[in-house]
């Protein structure tokens, strides 16, 4: 029998405390039972009464209440299993009985009031059953009060301790979403989540390994809700209501708050049996017994504060997994109803943007938002139980606490000012996607040098703007984590130094620092919180700003049933007014700029309304200017989501001349197109735009010049079979801008637009017989005729590679690369600061321990004034070098991200095309918005956390280790168990977190192809079709995202219930020691390992977010590998500064292939072409025209041969060298956002004089003069406020002010009209006089009066010779002259 001793006072405080809060006044009379005895028990009388009634009155109270609650939960009915037919049976059996057993009154009593609750029981399993519900929290918690209320008549009947614990068994959960039938303890526990990590462990995860997401996570279910609120705060036309709009999401995310305070609860009630248990190590008299409950109760206590922090983690997550997917879809939704206006201004860099790194940052939030609030009433509470201990000392403290508080609200504010390096990233982003989208441009202009230096300074700015910020963030950390420090510091320097006789002791001391551990937590969270949630503020009024952009009045067009008697439409624009009969064909003409495109915007609803209305009967079909096409398979493009129809199918495709290109390509039509048609030539793009609106049978067709980037014959043969009166729309409504006059007599009404005005309508003969403009215009060029030829691009087949996720873990060597990017001069100090900083923490923690073991002589203690002052010396210290830790950390991840990025940016650019031809622009955006974001913000902060945390974990170890030597073996295993679990968990965190990087990459893709495209899918109806597209793409990307957060909640499950394990080792080996520990050092040690369990909470995040953010660096360095082009210039070269001086090219035996295994596309080419000499190419689709223009500017490299300029191979000199020195006038006119000065002369080569020369010559002075800012005149994304002919009067006014000695033209001409096309020929024959011109033939009059014509036919030259002699042979160019009506 051990000794008893008196209670303690704290003890007596204690239980008159219980004793009035529980009213059981008389249960508790008889202490000798229950306390002061080695062989505690309860009285017979609490045995008998409360014990048996407290199940009962809990389940007979809250079984109506339930019962209610079922009554509205309706998810069908389960099927009774034979389990639940034996419980029932069993439970009747028993009930029958005990009805027999009436010769024993009391024990009838007993066991009807026991049998009667079972039924009940399962009268309440049936009911659940019936309504669907498989997981009871309420019946687990009735039978577990039922069993533990039973544990202590059981003890008292057998006398014996029961020392056991049982274990609960883990179900196997075989459903593709486990969390939906999973038992409550596995919901807790996330035992549910156990099966997928095994399955990661044994072999790397696929994506058909991931469950499928439940319903309310889906998109269509998060953005229905939203929808509806947000449509509330939409008619009150407020930005700020898009910060409201996000309170469906918040509000489901208050009952998470109530777990805050609970959680915070635990903590209190931990503190109070720390408190007791130092009681009891001063107390030599106490039984031992008392220090094993209080040993045995804080470490249950421990594990329900981890149990409901990681269900708080779990919730906060899944919630902002929605928010994830409602801003994803907000956003995507918006961007198919914004209009032109307003399009302008978002580009699809900053709509990427919104999707990825604001979309992340509202994640944050919603994680952390809670703190902002919570975290100052804990610290109220805690500042109060301080009061307790040291009076009005604690004063001090709270001084401390106002003080931190100010400074850190300033530093956040500074900090949200310094937010405009989003805008940097906006902007770099946006200039990434025009780089991306235009990369042939800047490669045949040697562009890419001017381009990377602006990337570049986006990226200084933005990288400058986040040093700032970073550095008032480390001030932020360093005095929240010397916040403990400093008000133990103050409030203990005032304790002493007040009054002589306070005394610090153990019990003052180390509870003191409990409470102040407890403390820490709120503070330190409060400035990420503040953090975050001025971030979030950003965001969210970012995306208010988007979100509530000018969208597309739906009353801009009337629509009206299709009715055959009825006029189809009724147009009023500006001063126009027309009315269009049903079954027409109205041609629309006149200049470049003149508003023909524009009128066709109108009748779709793009523009505004000023005044007057339009009217549309019936469906509508649209062939915009530019062909748009989809990253998807030939035949997907064509029926654009409708069903596939063979015999109709068949016709459109004859029509549209489209089945001879299907011999070309591979696999057919189901040859995958890559993004924007890079591999389909210009005329095979429009032809397929084309015949996308011809499948879909609409009433009217609204076609934008379909007819400029096909040949002669292949345009008569669509209009013919199409668009004319025998087509296969000839009882369809067709209004058809076209340059093309030989179309004209055949349509029934012809507009002539001028400055958006029509000046002259009516049918052809009509128009010529008022021999006004028209006429004119038709008689000075009668002999011209449309004879487009297409550019040739034989790149068929598979084209694009998906973004594919690495398996495995993470290589060692992406470590070594980000580490060696920030350089052993930062490592090092880091390391050393670290170090430092713990020793100090070790030091001033360990020195209080001696002070409050100091003896007390006369009431006081000696050397109070020096302790005092050792403390504070090693306090700062301490606070100074986490300072330091932080800064360097920042400042060595802002290095590692400037070289990251940089190398990044080098190896793209230095990509050849066939790189940016198989990979979609998606993939890439991707690691320059996300990735790169993630090596600039996560790592460096997740470094931050993990090393903060492991020395932390260090010097607890070392504590625990110095006061009970003996925990060494307990520690020893715990540490392999910590290392065996994590290592067994990151193999499936990582192939996760690659999965949803993967997964991510196809949303951005999408998101960019649908901004592009957003008129013609508004135009053909199919905004529901491309949102569901883009819902199952987010969904597949939460599948991914969603086992990744479960994961890092499983293992913090796991790894803290091992570091409860150490708490209790500590303190039972802390009782068994009592006789020889000083209760300094077990405060000290038992104080430490409380915080054990969060230290190991914030390792294992900090960890994951490290290990699964490196894959960033891992996915960047990826296109190091890929191939690279030929070096850009050539160190010492031979080239001379004035070449080419005379323009002469040779090629010798010249082969090319765009890929090997393809077929040739030139083949054995041998040809001369004399200085300052014309030649024009032509040729039929396929022959290989461009493929010259490509080879010369060694796009692609030759297969074999060579090709001389002014008798230098070609390839024997850089590429810059040589694109630099030689123009091209291409195809597509591409230009980029920034002023149009810059698009003209971006290194700023010429002076404004010989721009304003150059833009004359191309006949855009008039226009530019007229523009408010003239040269400076912002061009807004791929120069979309410009016309597409000014656009290529633009490329023209490029190659003007270059001037070069050799120039190509590739087509240079096709949409613009005839009258400019003249002009522009006639520029040319002038200006580039004395130079070596080579022209892809647009129109075969073009090149009439060149030296010499190339005629090509499948890669081969199959005449050549100057073109009147090649038309007096009679042979092929002869009969493309014939059908262009020249002979």
């Amino acid at each position: 029998m051990w000794p008893l001793s008196e209670p303690t006072f704290l003890e007596k405080d204690f239980f008159n405390v219980l004793e009035r809060t529980n009213g059981l006044t008389l249960c508790f009379q008889d202490w000798n039972v229950t306390w002061y005895t080695a062989h505690p028990d309860l009285t017979q009388c609490f045995q008998h009464t409360v014990l048996v009634w407290f199940p009962c009155f809990y389940l007979w109270v809250c079984a109506p209440f339930y019962c209610l609650y079922l009554r509205f939960y309706d998810n069908g009915r389960i099927s009774l299993s034979s389990l639940c037919c034996a419980k029932t049976v069993k439970i009747f059996v028993s009930t029958c009985l005990s009805c027999l057993m009436v010769f024993c009154p009391v024990l009838l009593v007993i066991l009807t009031e026991i049998h009667c609750l079972q039924i009940l029981a399962v009268l309440l399993i049936h009911l659940e059953r019936l309504r669907g519900f498989r997981s009871s929290v309420f019946l687990f918690l009735f039978w577990t009060l039922a069993v533990i209320c039973s544990l202590v008549p059981l003890r008292a009947n057998i006398q014996a301790i029961i020392d056991e614990v049982c274990a609960f068994p883990v179900y196997p959960t075989i459903n593709p979403c486990p969390v939906e039938d999973a038992s409550f303890l596995s919901k807790v526990l996330f035992w549910w989540y156990g099966r997928l990590a095994v399955k990661g462990y044994r072999s790397p995860l696929q994506a058909e390994d991931l469950w499928s997401l439940r319903e309310e996570d889906t998109s269509e279910k998060i953005i229905c809700d939203l929808e509806k609120e947000w449509a509330k705060q939409w008619a009150k036309m407020q930005q700020l209501s898009c910060i409201r709009s996000r309170k469906a999401h918040i509000y489901s995310h208050k009952l998470c708050s109530h777990s805050s305070f609970f959680i915070f609860g635990l903590c209190l009630v931990c503190f109070l049996f720390f408190s007791l248990l130092l009681g009891f190590v001063r107390d030599e008299d106490a039984p031992l017994w008392k220090g094993y409950l209080f040993a045995f109760l804080m470490f249950l206590l421990s594990c329900l504060q981890s149990l409901f922090n990681h269900q708080y983690m779990y919730a906060c997550f899944t919630v902002g997994m929605r928010v994830k997917t409602a801003v994803m879809g907000l956003v995507y939704r918006k961007s198919l109803v914004i209009n032109s206006a307003a399009r302008r201004t978002c580009t699809v860099g900053e709509i990427v943007n919104l999707v990825s790194a604001d979309t992340q940052k509202l994640m944050d939030f919603v994680v952390y938002f809670n703190a902002v609030w919570v975290a100052p009433i804990e610290i109220a509470l805690c500042l109060f139980f301080l009061w307790q201990r040291l009076g009005p000392s604690a004063l001090a403290g709270i001084a401390t606490v106002i003080l931190i508080f100010p400074l850190n609200g300033f530093i956040a504010k500074m900090r949200s000012k310094l937010q405009v390096q989003m805008k940097y990233m906006d902007g770099r982003i946006k200039l990434m996607n025009e780089i991306l989208s235009g990369i042939k441009i800047l490669k045949f202009y040697a562009w890419e040098n001017a381009f990377r230096e602006r990337v570049l300074g986006y990226r200084e700015k933005e990288l400058n703007a986040l040093k700032k910020s970073q550095i008032l963030y480390s001030i932020s950390i360093a005095s929240f984590n010397s916040s403990t420090f400093l008000i133990a510091f103050a409030m203990f320097g005032v304790y002493v130094l007040i009054d002589e006789k306070h005394v610090l002791d153990a019990q003052k001391v180390f509870v003191s620092m409990a409470l102040i551990n407890i403390l820490k937590a709120p503070l330190s969270q409060l400035p990420f919180a503040m953090s975050t949630t001025m971030q979030a503020v950003v965001s969210l009024k970012r995306l208010g700003k988007f979100l509530c952009q000018d969208e597309l009045k739906l009353d801009s067009v009337e629509r009206a049933p299709y009715h055959p008697d009825d006029n189809l439409a009724m147009v009023n624009f500006c001063r126009i007014n027309v009315k269009v009969q049903r079954g027409s064909l109205v041609a629309v003409v006149g200049h470049v700029g003149s508003g023909k495109s524009s009128l066709l915007s109108a009748m779709l609803g793009e523009m505004e309304k000023k005044s007057g209305h339009i009217t549309v009967s019936g469906s509508v079909a649209y062939v915009p200017q530019q062909a748009w096409i989809q990253n998807a398979t030939l035949k997907d493009n064509i029926l654009f989501g409708r069903e596939r129809k063979d015999s109709w199918y068949q016709k459109v495709l004859e029509a549209c001349a489209l089945l001879p290109d299907l011999e070309i390509l591979p696999a057919r039509d189901a040859t995958e197109i890559g993004e924007k048609g890079l591999n389909l030539s210009g005329g095979q793009k429009q032809r397929a735009s084309l015949a996308r609106a011809v499948y879909r049978k609409a009433d009217v067709y609204l076609l934008d010049d379909p007819l400029s980037a096909v040949d002669a014959h292949v345009g008569q043969h669509i209009f013919e079979k199409v668009i004319g009166p025998n087509g296969v729309l000839k009882n369809k409504t067709r209004v058809l801008v076209t340059h093309g006059l030989s179309f004209l007599p055949q349509a029934d009404l012809i507009l002539v637009m001028e400055d958006g005005e029509i000046t002259e309508m009516g049918s052809y003969a009509e128009l010529l017989s008022r021999k006004n403009t028209f006429a004119d215009f038709v008689k000075a060029f009668s002999a011209i005729s449309d004879t487009e030829q297409e550019q040739d691009q034989e790149e068929v087949g598979r084209l694009t590679q998906a973004d594919k996720a690495h398996t495995g873990r993470v290589k060692l060597e992406m470590y070594v690369e980000y580490f060696r990017t920030i350089g052993l001069a930062f490592i090092i100090p880091v390391i050393f600061l670290y170090a430092f900083q713990q020793a100090a923490s070790l030091a001033y923690n360990y020195w209080l321990s001696l002070w409050a073991d100091d003896p007390v002589v006369n009431g006081t203690q000696v050397g109070t004034d020096l302790k005092l002052g050792v403390f504070g010396a090693l306090g700062f210290a301490q606070g100074i070098a986490i300072f330091g830790t932080t800064v360097a950390i920042s400042l060595g991840g802002i290095i590692a991200s400037r070289h990251l990025h940089l190398d990044l940016l080098n190896n793209v650019l230095h990509s050849p095309m066939s790189f940016f031809e198989s990979t979609p622009s998606g993939n890439l955006l991707n690691r320059f918005s996300k990735e790169i974001d993630a090596i600039d913000c996560m790592i460096p902060d997740g470094l931050k956390m993990m090393l903060g945390y492991m020395f932390k974990l260090l010097e607890v170890c070392i504590i625990v280790l110095m006061a009970t030597p003996f925990a060494g073996v307990i520690i020893l295993p715990l540490t392999l168990l910590y290392a065996f679990i994590q290592s067994f968990y990151v193999a499936t965190s990582c192939q996760l977190r690659r999965l949803e990087s993967v997964s991510r990459s196809p949303i951005y893709t999408h998101f960019n192809e649908t901004v592009q495209g957003a008129g013609v899918i508004r135009a053909f109806g199919e905004q529901s079709r491309f949102i569901l597209l883009a819902n199952s793409r987010v969904d597949h990307n939460q599948t991914s995202y969603f086992p990744r957060f479960v994961a890092t909640r499983w293992l913090a499950v796991n790894l803290e219930f091992l570091g409860n394990l150490l708490v209790l080792a500590a303190a039972i080996l802390s009782v068994m020691g009592r006789a020889t520990l000083s209760p300094g050092i077990v405060g000290l040690a038992v104080s430490h390992s409380l915080q054990v369990t969060g230290i190991l909470s914030w390792i294992v995040r900090a960890w994951t977010d490290v290990e699964n953010n490196i894959v960033s660096v891992e996915r960047v360095k990826e296109y190091a590998e890929t191939t690279k082009e030929a070096p850009w210039a050539i160190e010492d070269s031979p080239l001379p500064s004035d070449w080419p001086k005379s323009g002469s090219i040779g090629f010798q035996e010249y082969g090319l292939q765009y890929r090997r295994g393809l077929d040739w596309a030139l083949k054995e080419i041998s040809l001369s072409v004399n200085e300052r000499e014309k030649v024009g190419i032509v040729g039929r689709t396929g022959a290989g025209k461009s493929s010259l223009a490509l080879g010369i500017f060694r796009i692609l490299e030759a297969a074999k041969g060579k090709i001389f300029i002014d008798g230098i191979n070609i390839a024997e000199i850089g590429l810059h060298e040589l694109r630099s020195r030689i123009t091209i006038i291409p195809q597509d006119p591409v230009l980029f956002s920034g002023s149009l000065r810059m698009n003209l002369d971006p290194f700023d080569g010429y002076t404004d004089e010989e721009v304003w020369r150059a833009l004359e010559l191309a006949r855009l002075k008039n226009f530019v003069s007229g523009l408010p800012d003239k040269l400076n005149h912002e061009c807004s994304e791929g120069g979309e406020n410009l016309s597409l002919g000014q656009r290529q009067l633009v490329c023209l006014a490029r190659a003007l002010l270059r001037k070069t000695k050799i120039l190509v033209l590739d087509e240079a001409t096709a949409a613009v009209d005839l009258e400019t096309d003249n002009l522009i020929q006639s520029t040319i024959r002038t200006q580039f006089e004395d130079c070596t011109v080579l022209t892809i033939a647009h129109r075969l009059n073009t090149i009439m009066d060149y030296t010499r014509v190339i005629v090509m036919d499948r890669g081969h030259i199959t005449e050549m010779d100057s073109p009147t002699n090649l038309i007096s042979q009679r042979g092929q160019f002869y009969q493309m002259c014939r059908e262009a009506g020249l002979v």
